[in-house]
């Protein structure tokens, strides 16, 4: 009787002990999914501005890949306004395609295409005239050796037949590049919420399986101690 008396209370005393112990697990577990839906929702947030700025550009990006030779490359003599603040030279350089008699102005990337002007190269802002004049020199040179003979450039037909490119910003590899962190976020946060939702599980599960367990050990407790009761009664009775 004073072990039937004792079990309940133990096994209450566990229950205590785990319902005291719930509101701080739970605490962790939804925080942890707030952070996993987070970081979820930024992911979803630059894999818009990535597409944006990095995808949709390369999908758009019709420049193929062509043989271009240099004619000539110039210093204009009119310098060109910067800001508002100073004047700076501007190189612009005419190349042929080789294959075909098109010459077409180069440029540096896509984005230099749609420039103002049609210059290939324009220093920085400064008050130093001459240095302005060295640094366009330099960059001179470098494209009369870099394209004294065929060299490759990239070519718009339909979009911009005048312009060149020497080389493509939008590339396939820098838009998988673009890519790689928002999936890596997207996935991070995919795991943590999965993650949180299996620990839940497997608890719940642990519980309903101490639950249980004790449940039959009590019960086989009560059998044992109502077999024991009606042996003692049935001896007491036999004498008589």
């Amino acid at each position: 009787m004073q072990e039937q008396e004792r079990s309940p209370r133990g096994d209450g005393g566990g229950a205590e002990g785990a319902r005291s112990q719930m509101p701080v697990s739970s605490v962790g577990e939804d925080r942890a999914i707030l952070l996993g839906f987070t970081m979820m929702a930024f992911s979803v947030l630059m894999f818009f501005v990535v597409g944006i700025t990095t995808v949709k550009p390369y999908i758009d990006s019709r420049w193929e890949e062509s043989s271009c030779v240099l004619p000539q490359s110039n210093i204009l003599e009119e310098w060109v306004d910067c800001r508002g603040v100073s004047t700076v030279p501007c190189l612009t350089v005419t190349v042929s395609i080789a294959g075909s008699n098109q010459s077409a102005f180069l440029q540096l990337d896509e984005d230099s295409v749609f420039l103002p002007n049609e210059c290939f190269y324009l220093p920085k802002c400064q008050m130093d005239r001459k240095a302005l004049q060295e640094e366009a020199q330099k960059v001179k040179k470098w494209v009369d050796t870099k394209l004294q003979n065929d060299s490759l450039c990239f070519m718009d037909q339909k979009g911009q037949p005048n312009h060149a490119i020497l080389n493509r910003k939008y590339t396939l590899q820098r838009a998988l590049f673009g890519l790689l962190w928002p999936s890596l976020m997207l996935g991070g946060g995919s795991l943590l919420v999965g993650l949180v939702k299996l620990t839940q599980c497997l608890a719940r599960l642990s519980t309903d399986m101490n639950r249980y367990s004790t449940g039959g050990h009590w019960t086989s407790r009560n059998t044992q101690g109502k077999f024991y009761r009606l042996i003692q009664s049935s001896s007491l009775q036999s004498p008589s």
